[in-house]
């Protein structure tokens, strides 16, 4: 892929997690049927959030769950998780797996932050037991 053809990597920042549906909420039309969840999530330690990839073809959409979001998502992370613009719906493929996975190479591993990993072990303890 050229450097004129490359295309920047857009972030999609969930606003709210509806605990009744198991789905991340997020603004109206920033989803389309072309988006495929990656089944990989990432750590932003610097910034205390967790990136899900969407692969939209020639480029990842990162889906971006900050810390104060963190409550709701241990409480329906173990569920079969949906992100939702209210038009469109996209699965979120192997994000549970993934997302524990991550959890537990977090759990005592100070190359994220002292207090990145402080308060990951106190939000999802319940999954680290």
């Amino acid at each position: 892929m050229s450097k004129g053809s490359r295309q920047l990597r857009k972030t999609i920042t969930v606003q709210q997690i509806n605990e009744q549906t198991y789905q991340f909420i997020v603004n109206e039309n920033e989803l389309n049927d072309q988006m495929r969840g990656a089944e990989q999530v990432l750590a932003d330690s610097d910034n205390f959030a967790f990136i899900y990839l969407v692969d939209v073809g020639d480029a990842y959409v990162y889906l971006r769950i900050e810390k104060q979001h963190w409550p709701q998502l241990a409480k329906v992370m173990e569920q079969q998780l949906t992100v939702t613009d209210g038009q469109t719906t996209l699965t979120l493929p192997g994000f549970t797996e993934q997302f524990i996975a991550l959890l537990y190479n977090i759990e005592g591993n100070d190359n994220y932050g002292e207090a990145f990993v402080t308060e990951v072990e106190a939000t999802f303890a319940d999954v680290l037991q």
